[in-house]
């Protein structure tokens, strides 16, 4: 884990409410898909919590640059965020994290909602690129279908043999039939991925939401030493 000094390239929205903020560090940063690192504002004082704030990485490794991706909001540390002109510098700390990737996985599987699906989308580019024979099942929440990120992405990545995406609507009924309504339950999970037991799972997101998925995975029966989560706090 090291500082990284990196220049401002370019914000992507996602959604109306996601944005995604490209970086190109002034030395490669070696990290490995489903890390994160700090985002660092104010340097004078690193215990800052409103103006240093951890993101993870949405995009593979090795691309030349690096992706950051954030729900929108009225902190100071979002504001930060999006005030940026290109060729802005900033100083990152990283990468951190050990819910990561690992090529020796056969079978994995994802319960996300919302904002959590950054680090997935960095694992499932990966495997894409990489022509990875991993069988990887994405099963994710959103509260409304018009505000799914990456959704692009993601549809044409459940396009290849070895990758489904599930997706479940929270807030509305889906004008896509294909979609779920409601939110993640075991009934679902075990329905739509019935060898869930012999999956690696990863769970990513707000604490809570974080704990009932593990929830879920328990009342299953999955071994939970093959449970890995990611809790994103003060985000």
């Amino acid at each position: 884990m090291k500082e990284i000094r990196a220049t401002f390239l370019d914000r992507i929205d996602r959604t109306e409410t996601v944005s995604s903020f490209r970086f190109l560090p002034k030395e490669p940063v070696d990290f490995c898909a489903g890390q994160f690192l700090q985002v660092i504002f104010d340097q004078g004082n690193r215990t800052n919590k409103s103006l240093n704030k951890y993101l993870s990485f949405s995009c593979r490794p090795g691309k030349g640059f690096i992706e950051l991706t954030k729900r929108k909001s009225d902190s100071d540390f979002c504001k930060k965020l999006l005030d940026l002109k290109k060729e802005d510098e900033v100083l990152l700390k990283g990468p951190m994290g050990t819910c990561v990737f690992d090529k020796a996985f056969e079978k994995i599987a994802f319960l996300i909602g919302g904002i959590g699906i950054t680090p997935v989308t960095s694992m499932l580019e990966h495997i894409v690129y990489n022509n990875l024979p991993v069988d990887a099942a994405v099963v994710y929440s959103n509260l409304q279908e018009n505000d799914i990120p990456f959704k692009g992405e993601f549809d044409l990545w459940r396009e290849k043999e070895n990758i489904r995406v599930i997706y479940t609507i929270v807030e509305e009924n889906p004008q896509n039939k294909d979609y779920f309504k409601g939110v993640i339950t075991a009934d679902l999970v075990s329905s739509q991925i019935p060898d869930f037991k012999d999956r690696i799972f990863f769970i990513s997101g707000p604490p809570k939401m974080v704990e009932a998925m593990r929830t879920i995975c328990q009342g299953l029966g999955c071994d939970m030493n093959k449970v890995k989560t990611e809790n994103f706090i003060g985000y």
